[in-house]
């Protein structure tokens, strides 16, 4: 079944494991873009709980503009910001030094337009999954996919529904003691934490 999305930064878990059980993805670039989204932002974990990392866009949020041409805004130093985030979250995680030198090069690399930004980002995650995922945009805004072989999933995942979701895959986070298990956070917190086996994680049928 080919999954139809909106393309994010570092996707949640959830939206990993329901490209597991997809043939392939198409990422919708002629959509308005959408505020309160996870389009320009990704949630990793704290100590003191979650943290929203937040992407700045030219000209505010509230510009009618296709997702295609989103820009990102050039006046704050957003990369270096959410960096330095994730070094004090995961410097500590299992993992985060075997995929430090890379990620850190992809927040060093300037980026114009989000969805550039963000594809940039998917990208390094299939190749930290060692996943094989066959990719394209749509050429055109469809509002209805009624083709039984399409699964629509633009504008499900959300930051007021993503609580919603149910059966969270488990693993064990770096501040899991403090803050109890906080489910489908970005998918750098898995990766951080459990590094190759979060693939099998992902697959796992019986989740």
């Amino acid at each position: 079944m080919t999954l139809l999305s909106d393309l994010q930064y570092f996707p949640s878990v959830i939206l990993f494991k329901i490209i597991d059980k997809s043939s392939n993805i198409v990422f919708e670039q002629y959509e308005f873009y959408q505020k309160m989204s996870f389009r320009n932002r990704c949630t990793v974990a704290g100590a003191q709980g979650p943290i929203q990392l937040s992407i700045p866009l030219k000209k505010g949020r509230d510009q009618k503009t296709l997702m295609k041409d989103m820009r990102v805004s050039e006046t704050y130093q957003w990369q270096d910001q959410h960096w330095k985030t994730l070094l004090a979250s995961y410097s500590r995680s299992p993992w985060f030094e075997y995929y430090r030198d890379d990620l850190a090069a992809l927040y060093n690399k300037p980026f114009h337009f989000l969805l550039d930004w963000n594809l940039a980002c998917f990208e390094w995650t299939l190749k930290a999954l060692a996943w094989s995922v066959e990719i394209s945009f749509t050429e055109t805004y469809q509002q209805f996919y009624e083709d039984e072989e399409w699964l629509d999933g633009r504008g499900k995942i959300l930051p007021k529904n993503i609580m919603d979701w149910t059966e969270p895959v488990q693993y064990r986070q770096v501040f899991e003691e403090r803050t109890g298990f906080i489910p489908h956070l970005s998918i750098l917190d898995m990766l951080f934490c459990e590094g190759k086996r979060t693939s099998t994680l992902l697959q796992d049928k019986t989740r």
